[in-house]
């Protein structure tokens, strides 16, 4: 089972698509956006505009929840993906809770998702 951060309200799909301020993507050369595989050390880039800004995912388990935080390339810096509604989260900086997830785990495929909160890189 994967379980996100969840936050108090989940917003509508319009709201999402007028407030997001970036995009979580699987790591691309080609500039089309793709998905990505929720498991550690997924590259994921975040794209604000024309810029691309790279890192890579991290999971924690604690028993059967899953928690998933993205790290830009050369930041000691963690988000957790704050599940914000259907494709959309929110980056909030926390440190991990739980441990390394082993094996890939879980793995579980993802669109590329709206982000609501950027930080400030």
């Amino acid at each position: 089972m994967l379980a996100m951060l969840v936050t108090a309200f989940a917003p509508r799909a319009a709201v999402a698509d007028d407030n997001a301020c970036a995009t979580l993507a699987g790591a691309t050369q080609s500039g089309a956006l793709q998905g990505f595989a929720l498991r550690a050390g997924e590259p994921v880039d975040l794209i604000k505009g024309a810029q691309k800004i790279h890192g890579r995912l991290l999971v924690f388990g604690d028993g059967s929840v899953y928690r998933a935080y993205w790290q830009p390339d050369n930041s000691a810096e963690k988000y957790v993906l704050a599940n914000a509604g259907a494709d959309t989260v929110r980056l909030v900086s926390t440190p991990p809770q739980g441990t390394p997830a082993p094996n890939g785990q879980p793995g579980t495929p993802m669109a590329p998702q709206r982000v609501l909160s950027c930080p400030t890189l």
